[in-house]
């Protein structure tokens, strides 16, 4: 009997530690970026919207983004309010300009556009802080959109 208990005491606490208990982390990556809006830069609202770029969740449970942040790599970030991304394939695309938030479409209200044509990167990173994700690109003649 006291080397059933013992087995026992070990297995739960070997079972206690195992990462396969913790939380697990959402799956909530970069999915497309158009960083290159189509035709001239005229900064128009049109012209803005159009360029974007989009997270997907490949898990099973939506994610909240609320305090997720992207970053573009001259250090302009955008924080996520109260927006759930739905899981098993939600996507939500971030768009340069104004607009008003849906469950789909968020806007990062900048009369500027946040993505270089000749390369930049996107940090993705959750309400702590940490990395979560990169998408990054150089200039390629006639390319105005990079998968992640």
């Amino acid at each position: 009997m006291r080397h059933a208990i013992g087995a026992f005491i070990a297995g739960a606490a070997v079972l206690a530690g195992s990462p396969a208990l913790a939380a697990a982390e959402p799956d909530l990556r970069f999915h497309v970026s158009q960083y290159d809006s189509p035709g001239s830069d005229k900064r128009s609202p049109e012209s803005l919207n159009a360029e974007w770029i989009s997270l997907i969740n490949t898990g099973r449970d939506p994610v909240k983004l609320e305090g997720w942040s992207v970053q573009e790599a001259q250090g302009r970030t955008y924080t996520f309010g109260a927006v759930k991304i739905p899981g098993k394939g939600g996507k939500v695309r971030l768009h340069t300009g104004h607009g008003v938030d849906t469950a789909t479409d968020v806007y990062w209200n900048s009369g500027n556009y946040i993505w270089n044509n000749t390369g930049d990167q996107a940090t993705l990173r959750d309400p702590d802080g940490k990395t979560r994700d990169l998408c990054g690109w150089g200039y390629r003649n006639g390319r105005t959109s990079v998968g992640c």
